[in-house]
C-alpha cells in the first residue's frame, strides 16, 4: 500500500512506524464563583509564565543545535504570550464572563487559529500551526501534564503525527526519529523547515496517515516524492536501502561545496543565490552556501500585524540582510508583492473574482505612491550598507515599467534634498513573470539594469491555469515549451543591451531544469535554501556549451514530458543527483 503526500524534506526512513496520539485536552467550560475569578487570571498567568521558561530553554537548545536562525521561531512564541491581543484576551474572557483558564485560553486562540486558517496565503494558513503550539503549552501547563517524549523508542521510527508543532521538531532525536509524517501541512511549515535544517526525511500533508497506519507497520519513507510505502517487500526495501546510502553519501559530498564558488564544467561563473522572506532567514541562506539573496519577498515584513511597517523597520531589516551577507554579495529586494494570495487585513482590498490578474503588486503601489515612497526610501538608504539591489513585480507595459522608476526618481530627490545618503548607482531592475512582459523585454530591457523570471506566476499565466486549483493543476507546466521559450527571449533580450538575467521562480532549484537555464545562458539562480547545494554540485558538473545543444533541443520538442525525459536520459549528471 502507498500514500502520496508533500514531499516536505529529502531522505528516505525504514522503520517501523510509531503513531503519535493527539493527547486530550480539558476545554470544557466551567463557569466559577466571582471570588475565585482573581485565582483563577493568576492560575492561568503562572501558566503562561511556566509556558514562557520551556519556550526560553526549547530556543536555547535549538539555537545550539541548529543556529539561531531557527531559534527565532521560539522567540516569536514567546513574544505571543506577551502579546494582549492573546493571553490579555484570555484573562480579560475569565475575569468578564467568570470562566476556568482552560476554556478562556482555548477559545481565544481558536479564534486566531480560525482567522489564519481561513486564509489563501499557504504562508499564513501555516501561522495557525504557531497558535496551536503556544496555547497546547498553556494548556498542558494548567493541567499539570508533562509532555510526553517524542523520542522514548528502542529502534528509530518513522513518526506518524496529525500534525507536529515547531518545538515538537525542534526536541526530534535524529537517533530515535528516522522520519515523520504528518496528515497536515505543507513546504513552508516550520516543521517541514525545521526537518530540512536537521535533515529529518519528512512527508506531510497525508490527509489521514494516523488513520491507514497501525503501530509497528514496516515503512518506508520517500522525503524526496512525498511516498509513504506501507508493508514493502523484501525487494522494494533492499531498493531503498541501496537508495539511502547513495542519498547520505551524496549529502556529506555536497557539504564539501558550501563555500566554493558556482563554476561549470567549462569555467563559467553563474551566481547561485537564495529566496528570502524575512531578515532571519539570511542567516539560513549564508549556512546553506548561498553566494547572496536573488529574492527578498519584502511582504511577509507586512503580513501577522495590524498595521503597515515604518521606514525606520523597513529600513532595519533590509540592513540586516545585507550586513548579514556581507558587503559584497547581492541582495535583490523586490518591492510590495500584495494581493492575490496575500492579503493584507488592515490594507482594504476590492474583494475581486480573479485576484490573481486584478489589483495586486505594483499595481497597487502605482495607485498608493505614499506606500510605495516609503518603502522606496527604506531601500535606499539601506543600499549604502551592501550590494542592495531594487526589483518591481508584476510589470506588464514600458508605461508601468516608467512610472515606477519616476516615483523612484521623486523619491532620491527628496533624500538629496534632506542630505539623506543612498547608492546612487545601485541596481533597479524587474521580474518577468506576465507573458506581455516576456514578449516586449527587448524593449524593457533598455530600461531596466537586470530581469528576474519568476516562474511561478510565469507558468500560471501562460497555462492559464490557477497554480493554487487541483483541478486544473497538471497545467502547471514549466517545462512546457511555451514557457521554456518565453524565457529565452527575457534572457536573450537581456543579453543583447548588456544586462544579466536571473530567475527566482520554483524552476530554478529544479535539478532537470538546471541543464536548460544554463543552456539558455541564464547568469543567475535563485532558489531555497536547502537547494543551492544540489544545484551547485550539478553545475559543476555542466559545460555550458554542451547544454546549449541541450537546451535547443529541448525547445524543439512538443510536450514537457519529453522533455524531462530527454533531459534526465541525456545528462548523467542529473541522475546522479536525482537519487
Amino acid at each position: 500500500m502507498q500514500l502520496k503526500g508533500i514531499a516536505a524534506a529529502s531522505g528516505y526512513a525504514i522503520g517501523p512506524a510509531f503513531i503519535m496520539q493527539e493527547q486530550a485536552q480539558d476545554v470544557e467550560r466551567k463557569v466559577i464563583d466571582a471570588s475565585q475569578v482573581e485565582a483563577e487570571v493568576s492560575r492561568l498567568q503562572h501558566a503562561v509564565n511556566q509556558a514562557m521558561a520551556e519556550l526560553e530553554k526549547i530556543k536555547d537548545d535549538t539555537a545550539a543545535k541548529l543556529g539561531e536562525h531557527h531559534a527565532e521561531i521560539f522567540a516569536t512564541h514567546i513574544l505571543v504570550l506577551q502579546d494582549e491581543e492573546f493571553v490579555g484576551q484570555a484573562l480579560e474572557k475569565v475575569r468578564s464572563e467568570s470562566v476556568n483558564a482552560e476554556y478562556a485560553l482555548h477559545e481565544v486562540a481558536q479564534q486566531l487559529i480560525d482567522i489564519f486558517s481561513s486564509m489563501d496565503s499557504e504562508y499564513m494558513r501555516e501561522r495557525a500551526a504557531d497558535f496551536r503550539d503556544v496555547s497546547k503549552r498553556v494548556l498542558a501547563a494548567l493541567s499539570g501534564e508533562k509532555s510526553a517524549s517524542l523520542n522514548d523508542f528502542e529502534s528509530p521510527v518513522v513518526l506518524f503525527a496529525h500534525d507536529l508543532t515547531p518545538s515538537d521538531t525542534a526536541q526530534l532525536d535524529r537517533s530515535k526519529v528516522a522520519g515523520f509524517a504528518t496528515n497536515i501541512g505543507g513546504r513552508t511549515s516550520h516543521s517541514a523547515i525545521m526537518a530540512r535544517s536537521m535533515e529529518i526525511p519528512a512527508v506531510v500533508g497525508l490527509k489521514n496517515g494516523t488513520e491507514t497506519v497501525n503501530n509497528g507497520d514496516m515503512i518506508i519513507l520517500d522525503g524526496a516524492r512525498g511516498l509513504i510505502i506501507v508493508h514493502p517487500d523484501q525487494d522494494t526495501i533492499a531498493a531503498y536501502e541501496e537508495k539511502k546510502q547513495k542519498f547520505e553519501k551524496r549529502q556529506e559530498e555536497m557539504k564539501l561545496y558550501k563555500d566554493k564558488p558556482t563554476v561549470t564544467l567549462d569555467g563559467k561563473h553563474v551566481e547561485l543565490v537564495a529566496n528570502i522572506g524575512n531578515p532571519e532567514d539570511a542567516l539560513g541562506a549564508r549556512n546553506n552556501g548561498a553566494e547572496g539573496v536573488g529574492l527578498f519577498r519584502t511582504e511577509f515584513l507586512y503580513m501577522g500585524r495590524d498595521n503597515f511597517p515604518t521606514e525606520e523597520e523597513q529600513y532595519q531589516a533590509y540592513t540586516t540582510v545585507a550586513e548579514t551577507l556581507g558587503k559584497e554579495k547581492p541582495v535583490v529586494i523586490r518591492t510590495l508583492d500584495i494581493g492575490g494570495d496575500k492579503e493584507l487585513p488592515y490594507l482594504e482590498l476590492p474583494h475581486e473574482m480573479n485576484p490573481f490578474l486584478g489589483y495586486r503588486a505594483i499595481r497597487i503601489c502605482l495607485d498608493q505612491v505614499d506606500l510605495f515612497k516609503t518603502q522606496l526610501r527604506a531601500i535606499l538608504r539601506a543600499s549604502v550598507h551592501g550590494n542592495i539591489k531594487m526589483m518591481y513585480p508584476m510589470i506588464a507595459t514600458l508605461a508601468e515599467l516608467r512610472q515606477a522608476n519616476a516615483i523612484l526618481d521623486e523619491t532620491k530627490a527628496e533624500l538629496d534634498k534632506e542630505g539623506i545618503a543612498y547608492n546612487k548607482d545601485m541596481e533597479v531592475g524587474m521580474m518577468v513573470e506576465i507573458p506581455a512582459a516576456a514578449i516586449i523585454a527587448d524593449q524593457l530591457a533598455k530600461e531596466v539594469d537586470f530581469f528576474s523570471i519568476g516562474t511561478n506566476d510565469l507558468v500560471q499565466y501562460t497555462m492559464a491555469a490557477d497554480r493554487m486549483n487541483e483541478k486544473v493543476s497538471h497545467l502547471t507546466q514549466p517545462f512546457n515549451p511555451a514557457v521554456l521559450r518565453l524565457i529565452r527571449m527575457v534572457i536573450d533580450a537581456a543579453h543583447k543591451e548588456g544586462k544579466w538575467a536571473g530567475m527566482c521562480g520554483e524552476m530554478a532549484g529544479n535539478l532537470t531544469a538546471i541543464p536548460i537555464l544554463l543552456g539558455l545562458g541564464l547568469d543567475e539562480f535563485s532558489m531555497s535554501a536547502s537547494s543551492v547545494l544540489p544545484a551547485r554540485v550539478l553545475l559543476s558538473r555542466l559545460s555550458r556549451e554542451d547544454m546549449q545543444d541541450i537546451a535547443a533541443q529541448a525547445l524543439m520538442m512538443e510536450h514537457e514530458d519529453e522533455i524531462q525525459r530527454f533531459v534526465q536520459e541525456r545528462v548523467e549528471a542529473v541522475n546522479q543527483l536525482l537519487v
